[in-house]
């Protein structure tokens, strides 16, 4: 068995990285650690954290293929995201043009969840503790 200590981070591919970039610090309020660009791809990498834990390389790439999302494709499912809040964080994302899933009840564990979209139609969800 592999001894497994933490989620590193997770890797997300973007089709507009302006877009992305804007939609992950400015309406989710990840932080930037590092940004490069990497002329030989042509391609954008940004290391973005949640508080001071490094979460999330969003990459660009010359016209990236499309993801299958619905209906839900095997692989990666969807990105949680812990909230305290749900109302207002709901609240944040459609002051931003962003609309969310109506808040629905976890039947295992009775926390509330919703799901809404990055700006390439990954699934995100928003869960509250």
């Amino acid at each position: 068995m592999v001894k497994l200590n933490s989620i590193h981070h997770i890797a997300i591919i973007c089709k507009d990285y302006q877009k992305s970039k804007h939609f992950y610090t400015e309406v989710l309020g990840l932080r930037v650690m590092a940004e490069h660009y990497r002329r030989e791809r042509d391609s954008w990498k940004l290391d973005l954290a949640i508080g001071d834990h490094y979460a999330i390389e969003l990459f660009s790439f010359p016209n990236p293929p499309q993801r299958v999302s619905r209906p839900e494709a095997c692989g990666l499912r969807h990105l949680a995201f812990e909230v305290t809040n749900i109302e207002e964080a709901v609240a944040k994302l459609k002051a931003n043009n962003i609309s969310a899933e109506p808040v629905r009840v976890d039947e295992f564990t009775g926390k509330r969840f919703t799901f809404f979209e990055d700006p390439d139609k990954l699934p995100l969800e928003l869960y509250e503790m």
